[in-house]
């Protein structure tokens, strides 16, 4: 097995952004994933049954780093620890993930993903991102047409914050994933019915949360 100083060497080769001046990390023992499957997610707990997980601790924040492949390949995301006790109007399928992660911060070593450039991933900061407010101010396509924004922002939250503000969002019941996406070059989307291709898209390979993570799971499987 790698030591986890290596693995964190090679994040920080890759981002070496991340730690700001005067930042130390302090890195733990590597060890095995040993947290279980999640339910409905084959692609992604044989992802994260193959996983070495080293502690971090930046000041007070504690992270995990998780790894995979070879020395010269080495890949793998910087996530928070498990969440023990999330919110009750989170979609199951998420509740039971955070129980094993606490959602993704960076990544290192990164294929082409719909990870690709988020900030926040399943995290609970990504959740409690602004989705009415955000929907509020980008509501102008549905405004020109003389429509309503087309759903609920209550019955949705946000999954994924990407750097420049696009929102991966789920509905807490049925798990439909749509991406907010005012500002975006993705291919494979198709916008909502009533609404622009740079507002509310559906992504076609991953229309709920479980297929989104699986197709995500898939990328960094290969």
């Amino acid at each position: 097995m790698i030591a986890g100083v290596d693995d964190w060497q090679a994040f920080i080769a890759d981002c070496s952004w991340f730690l700001r001046p005067g930042q130390t990390a302090q890195i733990g023992q590597t060890g095995a994933w040993d947290r279980g499957t999640v339910d409905g997610l084959p692609i992604l707990s044989h992802l994260l049954a193959q996983a070495d997980v080293t502690p971090v601790q930046i000041g007070e924040q504690h992270l995990e780093l998780l790894a995979w492949g070879p020395a010269q390949e080495r890949r793998g995301w910087l996530c928070l620890p498990p969440v023990v006790d999330a919110a009750d109007d989170f979609h199951p399928v998420h509740r039971q993930l955070l129980g094993v992660c606490g959602g993704i911060i960076e990544r290192f070593g990164e294929p082409d993903s719909w990870l690709l450039n988020q900030n926040d991933v399943w995290t609970l900061s990504a959740a409690a991102e602004d989705l009415a407010g955000g929907l509020e101010a980008y509501a102008w396509p549905w405004e020109e047409q003389g429509q309503a924004v087309p759903i609920d922002p209550q019955d949705h939250y946000v999954v994924a914050v990407e750097a420049n503000g696009n929102l991966t969002i789920v509905h807490r019941d049925n798990g439909a994933l749509l991406l907010f996406a005012p500002d975006h070059d993705f291919d494979g989307v198709t916008p909502l019915p009533g609404s622009t291709e740079y507002s509310l898209m559906t992504i076609d390979e991953a229309p709920d949360l479980a297929s989104w993570l699986e197709v995500c799971a898939a990328a960094w499987t290969d």
